[in-house]
Formats: structure tokens, C-alpha cells, sequence
């Protein structure tokens, strides 16, 4: 396996990032399946210069069938292919697109609205603290889920408080009470309760002294459905009064995802859902299915184990990376928030003038590994395709790291220094061998040759065209 990497520019001005991913490479095996099913579709699709019923009919059976394959709900998919089908009809085709494009953007269009057409955003309780009661089925990642939302809220400036009503999963509130002390966020134990509705209720009045603004209430699952249940999570409802009813699902379980939450909203009425473990789900169907069948949007996304592996649930954006447009607006989010303004300006300056050395490089490094998993930030990448059966190793940032603390300050600023004696010293003291070195410094000199093309007008522009439905390769 080789070392592969990507480098491009986020930003205009001072305020430029040029991003250096260097890492093994493999597709995010988030709607893998789906993605390469439609972009393969779409590819071919993009390319027609007339639109008849026969192509037409062709392409639409392709997309059916990747998303029954995917495990999207069949009157779903039954739904989405009429709409298009309607929309593509009677739509007047754009100047500047081909009848291909236009057929493309409708879907897109679609899509977005299958997964419930814009960002749905929390409620907040109007006067005192916005409840939230966390129901799902056990396993679904609940009480993480728990942990991770109270993480969220108290990013945006809220006084989070969780407890665990689970009277029946061993060790489940001590679970939750880990989870909290690990992400500093208060925990109401209910010490010497096991009823579920009493510990709720005593909750309320311990977290109104705490002066707590934000509630979140873990509760019970089971392996299935069951209504004893059901009337337990009725009457802690009825005693909580709660502003929002998320109703945590595991994507990994496809449309059985999306039938298991109608039956909850039935009983309980959900405001909400919570997308889990999408980053281990290769099909995509509870993405796809579970605001149809539900009628409640989905709010927030799981996409990895980590407490900030944990996202609002932007439609648009998921429509365009099953679509293989990438998503640039969650990538800048990400190099936004992992990155230091005065340290940015410094590397854009140095880039600017050419006199970017290993030092910087290493610094780059340093900020990819806050943007999360490189599969992750792979997929956000209009147009990237990685070769198939590649491996994603984040390991080979450790390999990069470990090769450049071993070299000498003078070798940093000038890589031509580095010859083969150099190159043993090198490897002898980051535990690599010379290939290694070789394969890190002939990707240091692809990087820097990229860099002075993204120095040239328009290129932000050209990088945005490739995420539009219709555009780029």
C-alpha cells in the first residue's frame, strides 16, 4: 500500500486554508453501496444530450434499484421515482444545463426532500429548561447518544444535566454516569430509586436547583417492541412533560429503522430522530426511508464513537454526498473549527511566498487529525474518488509525524539536503525504514507543485462547481 494525499484550499485572501491530507485512502463506507450505484447512473445520465422516454425510463430503473438495494422502504421508493418522473416532465430545461444535468438536479432535488428538505432545528422550551426524552430501541446507541447531545448543547452555551431511567440494563446508569464525568457534564444518579417514572420525576426538581437549562432523559430499551415498554415511556412522558421526543436509530438496521420509529411515534408522538453508527452503514435505507415513513425529521447524525463524532443532520449536504458531489460546506465547518486564525494566516503567507518547509507541513498535520476520521474528510470532497480496495490507515499520519520529528531543524527548511545517509538517520530514529522517508518526501514535492497551482485565480470557484448538482466529474 502506498501513501497517497490530496492538498486544496479553502478560503479566500488571508484567510485561505490549504489542506494536506496525506493517508491511505479508502470511500467512507457511509452509503458506499448507494453512492456508487447513483453515481454511476448519474455519470451516464449526465452525458445525454436529448431526454427521451426510453433513456429516460432506463435511468430511473437504475435508480430504483440502487435504492432497493440500499434498503430504502419500497412505497418510498415507489414515491421518489413518481416525483422525479413528474418533476422531469413538466420541468423547462435550464440554458446553461444538458437535458442530462436537468434530470440530475431534479433528483438531486428529490433526494433533499426525501431526507426531509431542510436542517430541522431543536426545539427550546419557551420558559423553563427544554426537556428532552430520549427513547429507542436497546442497542440503538441511546444513552451515547445521550452523552453526545448534552455534549452538543453545552457547545452552544446551555447548562446540560442527563439521567438514566434504565431500571433493568446492568450497569446502564452507571454507563451514563461515566459518560458524564468523562465529558464534565452533571448527572443525576437517583440514589435509592428504581422506579423509572419517580426517577424522572425527582430529576426535574434536583436539575431546577442545579439551575440546569437543559434535561435530557435517557430511558429503557428493549431487543424489540414489547408495550410494557411503551406505557412506561407514556407515563414518564406524562410526568416530564417533554419539549422534544427524539427517538434514537440504529442506520445500521436499514428500513427496519424507520418501521420500528413509526411504532414509537404512534404511542409517544416523536418530534425527532438520531441517525447512529452511519458511518458504519453501507446501504443508507433508515436515511432514506425514515422521514416518509415517520413524518419526523431527522435531527442530528452518529458518525463515529467519538463524543464529538456527533452532527445536526443537514439534508442537503447527506443528498450530495450519496449523490458523489462531496459536501465543501461540513468540510470548512470542520477546518474552521479545528484550525487557529493567526496560525492559518501565518501558513497562507508562507505558502503565498513558496518558503513552506516540513515544519509547516507537520503543523498541517497536526490540524488534520482535529477534522476526524480521513474517510470522513474524504467523502466531503467534490470529485474525489479514492481507488477501490484501498485501506483508510490513520496510522500513516503517526508514520508522517514520527519521520519529521526525526529530522534536524536545517533538514525541515531544506528537504534537498536529505540524502542517503540522511534518509538511515531518519529512519533509524522514527522506527521507519527508507522508503518511508522516500515515499514522504516525494509526496512533500507533489504537494508543494500543487500548492502553486491553487495559488492561481478561480480555483475556489471551480472546487465549489464540482459539489453543484450536474457539474464536474
Amino acid at each position: 500500500m502506498g501513501i497517497s494525499g490530496v492538498t486544496f484550499r479553502i478560503g479566500s485572501g488571508m484567510g485561505e486554508i490549504d489542506i494536506s491530507l496525506y493517508a491511505i485512502y479508502n470511500p467512507s463506507v457511509m452509503f458506499d453501496q448507494l453512492e456508487s450505484r447513483l453515481s454511476g447512473v448519474l455519470k451516464k445520465i449526465r452525458g445525454l444530450s436529448k431526454l427521451t422516454e426510453s433513456n429516460m425510463a432506463d435511468a430511473l430503473r437504475e435508480v430504483r434499484l440502487a435504492m432497493l438495494e440500499a434498503d430504502v422502504a419500497l412505497p418510498v421508493v415507489k414515491d421518489f421515482i413518481a416525483r422525479v418522473e413528474k418533476e422531469s416532465k413538466g420541468a423547462d430545461v435550464h440554458k446553461s444545463l444538458s437535458p442530462g444535468q436537468q434530470l440530475i438536479k431534479i433528483v438531486h432535488l428529490e433526494l433533499v426532500k426525501l431526507l426531509g428538505g431542510g436542517t430541522a432545528e431543536l426545539e427550546r422550551a419557551k420558559k423553563g429548561p427544554t426537556v428532552i426524552l430520549m427513547a429507542g430501541l436497546q442497542g440503538s446507541g441511546k444513552t451515547t447518544s445521550t452523552a453526545k447531545l448534552a455534549l452538543h448543547l453545552s457547545k452552544e452555551g446551555l447548562n446540560p444535566m442527563m439521567v438514566s431511567t434504565d431500571v433493568y440494563r446492568p450497569a446502564a446508569r452507571e454507563q451514563l454516569a461515566v459518560l458524564g464525568e468523562q465529558l464534565g457534564i452533571p448527572v443525576f444518579r437517583g440514589e435509592g430509586l428504581s422506579d423509572p417514572v419517580k426517577i424522572a420525576k425527582a430529576f426535574l426538581k434536583h436539575a431546577k436547583d442545579e439551575s440546569a437549562n437543559a434535561l435530557l432523559i435517557d430511558t429503557a430499551g428493549r431487543l424489540q417492541i414489547d408495550d410494557e415498554m411503551m406505557v412506561e415511556l407514556e407515563s414518564i412522558k406524562k410526568v416530564i412533560n417533554p419539549t422534544e421526543i427524539l427517538f434514537v436509530a440504529d442506520a445500521m438496521t436499514g428500513q427496519q429503522a424507520a418501521e420500528v420509529a413509526r411504532i414509537f411515534h404512534d404511542r409517544t408522538q416523536l418530534t425527532g430522530v438520531i441517525l447512529t453508527k452511519l458511518d458504519g452503514d453501507a446501504r443508507g435505507g433508515a436515511a432514506l426511508s425514515v422521514k416518509s415513513v415517520t413524518g419526523c425529521p431527522i435531527k442530528f447524525s452518529g458518525i463515529g464513537e467519538k463524543p464529538e463524532q456527533f452532527e445536526v443532520f443537514h439534508p442537503e449536504r447527506m443528498a450530495q454526498r450519496i449523490l458523489g458531489m462531496g459536501d465543501v460546506l461540513s468540510l470548512i465547518e470542520k477546518v474552521e473549527k479545528a484550525s487557529d486564525e493567526e496560525e492559518t494566516a501565518r501558513l497562507a503567507k508562507k505558502i503565498g511566498s513558496g518558503d513552506f518547509d516540513f515544519t509547516d507541513f507537520l503543523d498541517q498535520l497536526k490540524m488534520i487529525r482535529n477534522l476526524g476520521p480521513m474517510d470522513q474528510v474524504m467523502g466531503m470532497i467534490p470529485g474525489f474518488k479514492p481507488p477501490p480496495g484501498a485501506n483508510v490507515d490513520d496510522g500513516q499520519l503517526d508514520i508522517a509525524e514520527a519521520i519529521i520529528n526525526s529530522m534536524t531543524k536545517e533538514e525541515r527548511r531544506s528537504y534537498n539536503i536529505i540524502n542517503g545517509s540522511r534518509k538511515s538517520r531518519i529512519a533509524d530514529g522514527s522506527g521507519t525504514t527508507v522508503a518511508d522517508v522516500n515515499r514522504l518526501l516525494k509526496q512533500f514535492v507533489k504537494m508543494k507543485k500543487m500548492m502553486k497551482n491553487f495559488k492561481k485565480p478561480g480555483f475556489m470557484e471551480q472546487m465549489m462547481s464540482m459539489g453543484r448538482p450536474g457539474f464536474g466529474n
